[in-house]
């Protein structure tokens, strides 16, 4: 049985281009804060059509750092799905604000206006929308709140006429090897229009400090390193031909008749997903997975214990969509390496697994 992976990517063909140019780096000498960090916020700025981009240690560092730039400090909310990573409401807790968890939609798993505008109090200071399985969360500006838009899994995907990462105030990046776009190692990024928040942002991320002399915040060590700056501008050029190929394997999905078996995932209005994974929905969705599994087909739940009832944070919040989209959801074989037949496979074994 030859078997679909869960991850169907690879990197293999762009590795030589790789280590080309690591190894000029380890030639140079330079490898923190240098040219090609320099390049690549430049170039990541372009593709996502914002001023300034500040590269960082990973993409929980991101969040940490931009929502200290954008001015939550300690006792502030910030409110946030509950489905979603972990590291979403640590980052909001290791800073001493408050995590208030909202609902979110089971079918796209984002939130919408609505369910954030229901958990807004006069204690919010922010907004964190997360764009979860390369989805994008809709447009939340209009709540009058700052929008701290996690993009950690959507690097690729649009929103109308923006790429997520620019439909906030401020957006975060994780380049994590999973990750549309990674690197090698841990990496990631902040993007903004905001000149003021930016700046802040590289003093924060450099021990508080413009000079490495005068300290005026207590900050983070949390660099991009030139390494995997180096290995993102190889292969930043191309996200937007594997944004595609993940596009035309969702597209094969429901060509194939998947959704009489599942339900699909569904994009939210006006966004063109970059589908990081693809989530489906299934009311036996344990029973689907150990049905595939079985067959040599790679799938897996996420987040079947939401954050709001992680030992760590429990809150007593209402979120019954939250509730559905954990119980329900499968992640079935997704990347830019997945063939027709694979697709067939996947769908037929879909199939006799959900009657």
């Amino acid at each position: 049985m030859p078997g679909v992976p869960l991850f169907a990517s690879s990197l293999e063909p762009y590795m030589p281009a790789v280590k080309e140019r690591l190894g000029a780096v380890a030639d140079s000498g330079r490898y923190i804060l240098g040219p090609e960090v320099e390049a690549f916020e430049e170039e990541f700025a372009r593709y996502l059509g914002v001023r300034h981009v500040v590269g960082v240690a990973n993409g929980t560092d991101a969040l940490t750092i931009a929502l200290r730039a954008a001015g939550v400090g300690p006792g502030d909310e910030v409110v946030l799905p509950s489905f979603t990573f972990y590291a979403t409401a640590e980052a909001v807790v290791t800073i001493g604000a408050r995590p208030v968890f909202c609902d979110v939609d089971p079918a796209t798993f984002c939130v919408t206006p609505e369910t954030v505008k229901a958990a807004l109090t006069p204690g919010t200071k922010a907004v964190v929308p997360v764009d979860l399985f390369g989805n994008v969360a809709p447009e939340l500006r209009e709540l009058g709140v700052p929008v701290v838009e996690d993009a950690a899994q959507a690097a690729g995907a649009t929103l109308g006429g923006k790429r997520a990462g620019a439909v906030g105030d401020v957006a975060t990046f994780s380049f994590f090897p999973s990750k549309n776009l990674p690197c090698l190692g841990d990496g990631g990024a902040i993007a903004t229009d905001d000149g003021e928040l930016a700046n802040r942002a590289r003093v924060l991320r450099f021990h508080g400090s413009k000079d490495k002399d005068t300290f005026t915040e207590v900050g983070y060590n949390s660099r991009l390193d030139e390494l995997q700056a180096a290995a993102l501008r190889v292969l930043l050029p191309e996200l937007d031909g594997w944004t595609e190929r993940r596009r035309g394997t969702a597209a094969a999905y429901e060509r194939g008749g998947l959704g009489e078996h599942v339900e699909l995932p569904r994009p939210v209005d006006h966004a063109g997903p970059a589908y990081h994974l693809y989530v489906v929905r299934h009311e036996r969705a344990d029973e689907l997975r150990d049905s595939l599994s079985a067959k040599g087909i790679g799938a897996r739940p996420y987040y079947r214990v939401p954050v709001h009832r992680q030992p760590a944070m429990t809150s007593d919040a209402d979120l019954p969509g939250t509730e559905e989209a954990s119980r329900t959801n499968l992640a079935l074989p997704m990347g830019t390496g997945l063939s027709e037949e694979q697709v067939r496979e996947v769908v037929a074994a879909c199939a006799s697994g959900s009657t």
